[in-house]
C-alpha cells in the first residue's frame, strides 16, 4: 500500500473512531437528563417506567390537595379526564398551584403507583395550558368521545334486533 494511501485510511479510521466515541458519550451524558411525558392515563395502565425520572400533568383534582401541619409535605392527584395519579411533593409550591388548574409533576413513580414529584410547575397565567398537558387532555377527551359513540351504536345495534 502506497504511504500517502495509508496514511488517509489510518485518518479516516482515527476520525470515525473519535466520532463514535463523541456520540457515544453524549448519548450516555444525556441518558439521565431525558425526561418523557406521560399523561395520567399512561401512568395508571402501566405504561410508564417504575424509578426513572418522567414528567407527568393534568389539572389537580378539585380536593385532593392535602398538606402537612409540619412540614412542607403535600399529597395531591393530578388527572387527564380519564384517570388520576396521587402525586407526593415536598416543597415550596409555586404560588399559582391551585385545585382545578393546569400542573406538570417532575420526578419518579414508586412501586405502590405513587408519583414522587422532586418539581412542581404550574401555569402562568389563565390562558395558557402546558402544551403536553394540552394534548394529554384532548387524547383523552377523544378517547371518551369515541367510548360514547361506539356505546351508542352498540345500543342501536342491539335495538334492532
Amino acid at each position: 500500500m502506497h504511504p500517502v494511501r495509508r496514511q488517509r485510511l489510518f485518518m479516516v479510521i482515527f476520525i470515525v473512531v473519535i466520532a463514535s466515541i463523541a456520540v457515544g458519550l453524549l448519548s450516555f451524558a444525556l441518558r439521565e437528563n431525558i425526561n418523557l411525558f406521560y399523561p395520567p392515563s399512561d401512568i395508571v395502565s402501566g405504561e410508564a417506567p417504575k424509578g426513572v425520572r418522567i414528567r407527568a400533568g393534568g389539572m389537580v383534582v378539585d380536593g385532593s390537595v392535602v398538606r402537612a401541619d409540619d412540614s412542607l409535605l403535600t399529597h395531591f392527584q393530578i388527572t387527564d379526564g380519564e384517570a388520576q395519579v396521587n402525586v407526593q411533593y415536598t416543597g415550596i409550591l409555586p404560588d399559582l398551584f391551585a385545585e382545578g388548574e393546569a400542573a406538570v409533576v417532575t420526578g419518579e413513580l414508586n412501586d405502590e403507583g405513587m408519583f414522587m414529584a422532586s418539581e412542581v410547575l404550574a401555569k402562568h397565567d389563565e390562558n395558557y395550558t402546558p402544551p403536553e398537558v394540552a394534548e394529554a387532555m384532548q387524547e383523552a377527551h377523544n378517547r371518551a368521545k369515541t367510548k360514547d359513540v361506539d356505546a351508542e351504536s352498540a345500543k342501536a345495534q342491539t335495538s334492532k334486533y
